[in-house]
């Protein structure tokens, strides 16, 4: 018994992906498919299921799925399929600096998720 309802119990549990407010209605429309995260505490893997939250209003506003994952180094990514575009690479880095801090650099390993709305 112990042993089933910690499976349901892992089964429900749905992890979280925060989303700057100006990317949530690219997610919807469907414009956004992808997003890249650095430092990943979640192990973050094809087939897990999302939950979206809005950051800064604390609201769901989407679940999603992993279709798959790759990794890069923030200054060799060229493919931004999904994905918001940059001007340069210094945007770039100006932006996961916002997000992450200082430690941020071109060398930085970035997780590449795709993701497809349920």
């Amino acid at each position: 018994m112990v042993l089933s309802l910690v499976w349901q119990s892992t089964k429900n549990n749905m992890k979280t992906l925060k989303f700057a407010p100006h990317l949530v209605p690219l997610v919807i429309s469907g414009e956004k498919t992808s997003t890249w995260r650095l430092f990943d505490d979640k192990d973050l893997k094809v087939g897990d299921k999302l939950n979206f939250i809005n950051k800064e209003t604390g609201e769901e506003f989407a679940k999603a799925e992993i279709t798959s994952v790759s990794e890069e180094e923030l200054g060799k990514i060229t493919n931004f399929e999904g994905h918001e575009k940059y001007k340069d690479q210094e945007e770039m880095l100006k932006s996961y600096r916002k997000y992450y801090g200082e430690k941020v650099n071109l060398d930085s390993v970035v997780k590449m998720i795709k993701f497809k709305l349920l």
